[in-house]
C-alpha cells in the first residue's frame, strides 16, 4: 500500500452559535460529523487565524463530533483582533468552558502549529479532560523558535523575503523587530496598522510553505486576516505566550497517560523539527512522525496522510494506520 490518504469531503456545521466568554468577549463555535460521536476539539493556528473549512475535513464526520472555535480575537469572535484579555491562560478557560457547553466529559484535543502550542499548555493543565492528542508542527514558544523566526535562522532560507520584512522597519528598530512591529500593529493610524500587518503576514506565509502557492499567500495576506493574524501573533510573542521558560517541556511528564501522535514536517520552516523532537524525549510515549517531504500545512499531503490516519486511529476505524513513505 502506497496510497496517501487525503482529506474527508466537505461538510457543514450541524450547530453554531457565540459563547460570551467574559471581558467583552464573544467566541465563535461550531459543530461537525454527527452528534454523539467522538468528542473532539480542534484548535486552530496562528495565533490569529482563524478556523477555515477544510480543516473539518480531517475528521470522519460518520464517527466525528468536533467543535472547532475561532480564538479571541480572530476570525468571527468579537471584537475583531482584541489584545485585551487576550492570552494563553484565556484561551485555555475558553476551551473548559466550551467543552462544558458541549456536554463533554473529556475529549481528543487537535491542534497544529500555535495549536499545538495551545494543545499542550490546555492538555497539561486539565489532563482529566484529554482523551488523546493529535498535534502537528509544533511549537513550544521557546527562545530558540522566536530567534528563528525574528532574528537569524528562516532569514537564511528565505533572504529575499527576510530583506522585505526587515526592511519595513528603519535600520535603528531592527535590532528588536517583534517591538518594532509591535509598535505599527498597535499604531492610531489604521494605514500604518494594515502595512505592518501584511508585511508581517507574508513573511509568515512564505515559511510556511514548502512549495510557491500564490493562492494561499493571497489569502494569508487579505486585510483581514493579516491584522488579526499580525496583531494577535506579535502580542503573544512579545509576551512569551505567557509561558515560563521550557514550560511545555518540564510539564509534558503530566501527558504520560495521555496517548498521542505528532505529526511534524521534516521541511517545515517554519516550526523546524527540532522541537518535535525535543517534546519526543520528554514524552516518550507519543508517536513522532516525521512526513520525510513534508513542510507546515496540514494541506500538504504527507501531513494530511499523517494527521487523517491519527485520528482515524483514534475513532477505531480499522485499516492501516502507520504513516506511509512518499510515493
Amino acid at each position: 500500500m502506497s496510497e496517501r490518504r487525503t482529506l474527508y469531503p466537505p461538510v457543514e456545521p450541524f450547530a453554531s452559535g457565540m459563547l460570551d466568554v467574559g471581558d467583552g468577549h464573544s467566541i465563535y463555535w461550531e459543530r461537525c460529523g454527527t452528534p454523539g460521536g467522538k468528542p473532539a476539539v480542534f484548535l486552530h493556528g496562528g495565533p490569529g487565524s482563524g478556523i477555515s473549512a477544510k480543516q473539518r475535513q480531517q475528521f470522519d464526520p460518520a464517527l466525528y463530533d468536533v467543535l472547532l472555535f475561532d480564538q479571541r480575537g480572530c476570525g468571527k469572535s468579537t471584537p475583531f483582533a482584541g489584545l485585551d484579555h487576550n492570552t494563553t491562560w484565556h484561551l485555555v478557560a475558553d476551551i473548559e468552558r466550551l467543552r462544558v457547553m458541549a456536554g463533554h466529559d473529556k475529549w481528543l484535543v487537535f491542534g497544529g502549529s500555535w495549536g499545538s502550542t495551545l494543545s499542550l499548555a490546555y492538555a497539561q493543565t486539565h489532563p482529566e479532560r484529554v482523551n488523546e492528542l493529535v498535534l502537528r508542527g509544533i511549537f513550544l514558544a521557546s527562545q530558540q523558535e522566536y530567534d528563528w523566526l525574528y532574528t537569524y535562522g528562516a532569514s537564511q532560507l528565505y533572504p529575499e523575503a527576510w530583506a522585505e520584512f526587515s526592511g519595513h522597519v528603519p535600520p535603528e528598530e531592527r535590532g528588536d523587530l517583534l517591538a518594532a512591529y509591535h509598535r505599527r500593529l498597535t499604531s492610531d493610524d489604521a494605514a500604518v496598522r494594515l502595512a505592518a500587518a501584511k508585511v508581517w503576514s507574508m513573511w509568515e506565509g512564505v515559511t510556511v510553505t514548502l512549495l510557491p502557492d500564490p493562492e494561499m499567500l493571497a489569502d494569508f495576506t487579505a486585510d483581514d486576516h493579516a491584522v488579526a493574524v499580525a496583531r494577535i501573533e506579535c502580542h503573544y510573542f512579545r509576551h512569551n505566550c505567557w509561558l515560563e521558560p521550557g514550560q511545555l517541556l518540564r510539564d509534558a511528564h503530566k501527558l504520560r497517560y495521555i496517548p498521542g501522535v505528532i505529526v511534524q514536517g521534516r521541511h517545515d520552516c517554519c516550526t523546524p523539527p527540532a522541537a518535535a523532537w525535543a517534546l519526543k524525549q520528554a514524552w516518550p510515549e507519543v508517536d513522532l512522525q516525521i512526513v520525510p517531504d513534508g513542510g507546515h500545512l496540514f494541506t500538504e499531503p504527507g501531513i494530511t496522510d499523517g494527521l487523517v490516519r491519527a485520528a482515524d486511529r483514534f475513532a477505531g476505524k480499522p485499516g492501516r494506520t502507520e504513516p506511509l513513505l512518499p510515493n
